[in-house]
């Protein structure tokens, strides 16, 4: 390989500290999680029904970010910098075998969405605690999410049909011609 490819190559690998930082990231959320659930625990006899749900929607809240902490430090690595080498391992997520950067940017844009509804159920659990001018700012963020949602799983879906066979069958069969046979190739 040339030296400038090769550096633009190796260049990838120059996002392992961003997923190793997402990785510590995670971590807090652990901590912030526990926290919570201590928080719940311990104060689960003097908090009303409502206050228990907030808590609880707040649990739900850090486990959709944290998925989407590791949908993007799995996939993203997958994806961007190299194999992970877990085939056939017991524990593989089933999305993994899978992913590309489209369907990956479709499954971070569900998460958003599902984070998004959470916070949305927590305003209107709480509408009090809110204006009404905040609350309409959430649903008009959560439509934007969902119309863009819409729209990338379209463009993925456009994309992905428009060759189909480039996604579907093992690298090489692409290059076989309508009819099974090798394409012609090009005289020096």
């Amino acid at each position: 390989m040339r030296p400038l490819p090769a550096i633009i190559f190796m260049s990838r690998w120059l996002q392992v500290p961003l997923y190793l930082g997402l990785i510590v990231a995670q971590g807090v959320y652990v901590v912030l999680f526990l926290k919570e659930v201590w928080h719940l625990v311990s104060a689960s006899m003097t908090l009303d029904e409502t206050n228990i749900m907030l808590v609880v929607l707040g649990l739900i809240d850090v486990v959709m970010i944290s998925n989407l902490l590791i949908m993007v430090i799995i996939g993203g690595y997958e994806t961007f910098v190299s194999r992970l080498g877990v085939e056939g391992h017991p524990d593989e997520p089933e999305w993994l075998d899978h992913v590309n950067a489209g369907v990956l940017k479709v499954k971070l844009s569900m998460a958003l969405i599902s984070i998004s509804s959470i916070h949305l159920l927590k305003t209107f659990i709480s509408p009090d605690q809110n204006s009404t001018h905040a609350i309409m700012w959430q649903v008009i963020i959560h439509v934007a999410f969902l119309l863009s949602a819409l729209v990338m799983a379209a463009v993925d879906r456009l994309t992905t049909g428009t060759h189909p066979k480039h996604f579907q069958e093992p690298a090489g069969l692409h290059a076989l011609g309508s009819n099974g046979s090798t394409p012609l190739k090009a005289h020096d």
